[in-house]
């Protein structure tokens, strides 16, 4: 595959994910609004089960998929080829098969025995037939990408994320108004269902055009015959380590799930009160910290390419630059996404979420400083698989994630902490995480930091800009009242540490580069002399 089909490839489906996190990300927040956080709490409980199945069926497997077929294509064994994608359809059937099975004949112990919120059910059940369609639809995706033509997968990427969004807040309304809110919360659910079956219609809508040319290519290298069990071992064998990965934060929440509605619960919560806090944590504050996360992921996939093309020619020098520029970079956006969310965190839950209690904001402000720690990680976790070393952030993740359950049953038994005290668990999580994988490059890149540029000038800017932030909300509310406040202090709070970092040389010119259009926003700095 020539390089630039090869970048092509990576900005289409960049550009996707983009596009999906982004949908995604701003789903939660009209739907916290619909269901309020009990509902949320009941939509979780169903997702945290649901995102740990999928690892299995729509992570690991669709990259073991194009990687086997890509293989036996270069080869000129296209046959071969086209046969693991036949057999990976029906492997990816059975365990699309199996999973709503799983949802569907063992929701009721799910949520009665398991996490303890009853009301959950039909949140759960709503769910069940979801794995069906989206394994499936990975077994395509897998196929697609295995030819190198990345289009399909985005496409339907974006479709089914369109329709998980559209669904999903659709029935969401139509049910609690009908109902109550835990039909609602099923009605949310139920749009993974059908996110998965408009996915699939346009995948297979896709594969049956391009059909013909897919199969028109004759065999020009040897073709081996394999059985389906050789094949499904093969895949097995690249998937199941690529799908523990991908299982780690999915397990994470899954067993966060179980931790916190129990010991709520154990310090005299009812299970609908603990159901409704857990929603204010997991469903409406975690939405909010996940945010950023469409540019620190963006950052991560950008520095991949970028440090494995360095280590490959052994040019260690720019592996160091590019570390550096990439872990700047992330506490530059995590530090004001934090600093912004604790500052204005109960005004910004009033504007969003009127209707729920003043204490949804305590939950914003003890979780807003996960994400000071989470952007850098990711950053880093992309310039250790740049260097071939994806298991090392996915084993550092799992440390951090002992630490979590320890700190989250700790302090949520604690009454004035309550469901506060999952959010430090998730904090320290991600604050060992990124100290285990901060000392595990500076082992494989001998890399070293500059404390002044690193941290003391994003400090002073972040500081100045958290101190403008929290005057003009002081200064404007008692006239404006709070959403027009909150909205104009973020604006005002943005511009202000844009020119701090400028002013300050805390951003380069270098810098630039790691940006998705950083030449173009470079030009307009310039052009406005914002730096020196």
């Amino acid at each position: 595959m020539k390089k630039d089909n090869f970048l092509k490839g990576a900005v289409i489906l960049g550009a996707a994910g983009m596009i999906v996190k982004f949908m995604g990300a701003f789903f939660r927040i009209p739907l916290g609004t619909i269901i309020g956080s009990e509902g949320m709490g009941y939509f979780q409980v169903g997702y945290t089960i649901y995102n740990f199945l999928l690892a299995f069926s729509a992570a690991g497997l669709p990259t073991a998929i194009a990687k086997v077929v890509s293989e036996k294509r270069a080869k000129g064994d296209y046959k071969g080829a086209h046969k693991t994608f036949k057999i990976s359809f029906y492997l990816l059937l059975g365990m699309g098969t199996v999973g709503s099975l799983v949802f569907a004949l063992f929701a009721s112990y799910l949520v009665n025995d398991v996490f303890q919120s009853p009301n959950a059910y039909y949140a759960v059940l709503a769910l069940a037939p979801a794995p069906f369609f989206v394994a499936i639809l990975a077994s395509f995706r897998g196929y697609f990408q295995g030819t190198k033509d990345m289009k399909p997968t985005a496409i339907s990427q974006v479709v089914e994320q369109a329709a998980r969004v559209l669904f999903g807040l659709t029935l969401a309304i139509v049910l609690v108004r009908k109902f109550d809110i835990r039909f609602g919360a099923a009605g949310a659910s139920f749009g993974a269902t059908m996110g998965g079956i408009f996915g699939l219609s346009t995948m297979l809508f896709i594969y049956l055009k391009k059909q013909k040319k897919l199969l028109s290519f004759e065999n020009t290298g040897e073709h081996i015959e394999e059985t389906p069990k050789q094949i499904i071992r093969n895949l097995l064998r690249i998937a199941i380590p690529i799908a523990i990965g991908a299982a780690v934060m999915p397990l994470i929440n899954m067993l966060d799930t179980f931790v916190v509605l129990r010991r709520l619960q154990s310090i005299g919560y009812t299970a609908q009160e603990a159901t409704s806090l857990f929603g204010q944590l997991q469903g409406m504050a975690t939405a909010l910290v996940n945010l950023p996360q469409v540019l620190t992921i963006a950052l991560a996939m950008s520095i991949v390419p970028v440090i494995s093309d360095s280590a490959a020619r052994d040019d260690w020098g720019a592996v160091r630059d590019d570390t550096k520029s990439a872990l700047r970079l992330a506490l530059l956006i995590g530090l004001p996404a934090s600093v912004g969310l604790a500052v204005l965190s109960t005004p910004i839950m009033t504007m969003l979420y009127p209707r729920e209690p003043a204490t949804l904001g305590g939950v914003l402000l003890f979780l807003a400083f996960a994400v000071t720690f989470l952007a850098p990680l990711q950053a880093l976790t992309g310039v250790l698989q740049g260097l071939g070393k994806p298991d090392i952030p996915v084993r550092n993740l799992m440390i951090g994630a002992g630490f979590k359950l320890v700190v989250t049953y700790i302090l949520t038994g604690i009454p004035v902490l309550n469901v506060r005290g999952a959010a430090l668990g998730t904090v320290i999580a991600y604050a060992v995480a990124f100290t285990l994988n901060f000392l595990a490059v500076k082992k494989e890149t001998r890399v070293t930091f500059e404390a002044k540029q690193l941290i003391l000038k994003p400090l002073l800017s972040v500081s100045t800009m958290g101190l403008v932030v929290f005057i003009i909300y002081r200064q404007l509310f008692p006239f404006l009242g709070n959403s027009i406040s909150t909205i104009i202090a973020i604006g005002l709070g943005v511009v202000v540490y844009g020119v701090m970092l400028l002013r300050t040389e805390t951003i380069v010119r270098e810098d630039f580069e790691l940006l998705p259009g950083g030449s173009k926003l470079l030009k307009i700095v310039e052009k406005l002399r914002l730096m020196k």
